[in-house]
């Protein structure tokens, strides 16, 4: 019988070999980054690394696909929201090593665009373009309501809770609440993993899949899947080392257009979960709207629950400031983003009108990050 491939880990029909895209992508990036990276500020290398920047997304996104035939559901969607977010971390501290003054905001920026853009853009999205194909699309409500009732705390208590604490001035926390802000955000998404993997299972898998939720197990060897996983690391490595080379002439090309200087943490937040963004898009398009969930609660869980633990305890280390706290519009905008979620998540059933909600809400959050 010839074996069965879940919709969402369906690799594209090459064989037992790599597409020969899927490495040139990264090796054409990490040729340009050292050849052409300390050019970035000229305009033409700017835009030639930006380029650059698509193919290779593409490219990480298959691999992670490849390694989820072979672990399944719901590891699978694991892998890339875990890789991700490891390469984000590794990113906001690479700027805030290099300029701890004026990166004092990044980790807020970042990590409240992240919530955002996965909240708003990407679930927006998949319920939007998955109804539009198939009508009524239904998920679990339990792993949902899990992930988003764990998502939301979080989000309040890092992005929120500093601006009305008193042991500090402005928006930060003291040196023991940031203690206890990091080791909170690193136990929770802790148990989260041990809850979607292994003590509840059953309440992360599609409704199709029965069993130990692997039956795509075999459609990928041993072989496939290790250089699936390092070629994934390739990719994820140079999508951060374009990122960090742009993110000077960013900068400098947002501050000229009159934008605040926090767009950059949206731009930054965007081009490192375009990989979710796509693989989560696809599953939605493929009627697994469960995977696509997946994907996008599990990336901003990480992004809080990984990032945060690992700045706080850098910025105790070497003395950094970190401003935490939102300024009103974004606890609004934050605080909307939440409720809608809430609300729209809460039945296991999606329409394209609950996708549009989110959508306008994203664009609300894009418009005033550039034009506050």
């Amino acid at each position: 019988m010839r074996q069965r491939v879940d919709a969402f880990v369906r690799p594209l029909d090459f064989g037992r070999t790599v597409p020969f895209w899927s490495w040139l992508a990264p090796a054409t990036a990490w040729l340009a980054f050292f050849v052409l990276g300390a050019r970035s500020g000229e305009t033409a290398i700017a835009l030639l690394l930006a380029g650059l920047l698509i193919p290779t997304v593409l490219a990480a996104v298959h691999h992670a696909e490849v390694i989820a035939v072979k672990v399944g559901e719901p590891f699978g969607t694991l892998v890339l929201a875990l890789a991700v977010t490891i390469i984000e971390c590794a990113l906001i501290v690479t700027l805030m090593l290099a300029k701890p003054e004026a990166s004092a905001a990044l980790l807020r920026d970042t990590v409240y665009s992240a919530v955002m853009i996965i909240l708003g853009g990407v679930v927006g999205l998949c319920i939007a373009v998955g109804a539009a194909r198939h009508q009524v699309q239904r998920f679990s409500l339990y792993g949902v309501s899990a992930a988003s009732t764990a998502l939301a705390a979080l989000a309040v208590l890092v992005l929120v809770l500093p601006n009305f604490t008193t042991t500090t001035s402005g928006a930060t926390f003291s040196e023991g609440q940031l203690l206890l802000v990091g080791a909170a955000s690193l136990a929770i998404w802790g148990l989260f993993v041990f809850v979607q993997t292994i003590a509840h299972r059953d309440y992360f898998l599609p409704e199709d899949i029965t069993g130990d939720g692997l039956p795509d197990r075999q459609s990928a060897t041993n072989v496939q899947a290790a250089l699936a996983l390092l070629l994934l690391l390739v990719c994820l490595a140079a999508v951060v080392l374009l990122a960090k080379t742009l993110s000077d002439p960013l900068a400098a090309a947002i501050v000229a257009s009159g934008a605040p200087l926090a767009a950059v943490g949206v731009v930054i937040a965007g081009v490192v979960l375009l990989p979710e963004g796509v693989a989560a898009l696809r599953a939605a398009r493929a009627n697994r709207l469960q995977t696509s969930l997946n994907l996008a609660l599990g990336s901003a869980l990480a992004t809080i629950g990984l990032t945060v633990p690992v700045i706080t305890g850098l910025s105790l280390f070497f003395g950094w400031r970190l401003v935490l706290g939102l300024d009103p519009k974004g606890i609004t905008l934050l605080a909307l983003m939440l409720l809608v979620s809430s609300m729209s998540l809460s039945t296991g059933r999606t329409t394209v009108l609950q996708g549009a909600v989110h959508l306008v809400i994203f664009a609300f959050f894009l418009f005033t990050s550039f034009t506050p």
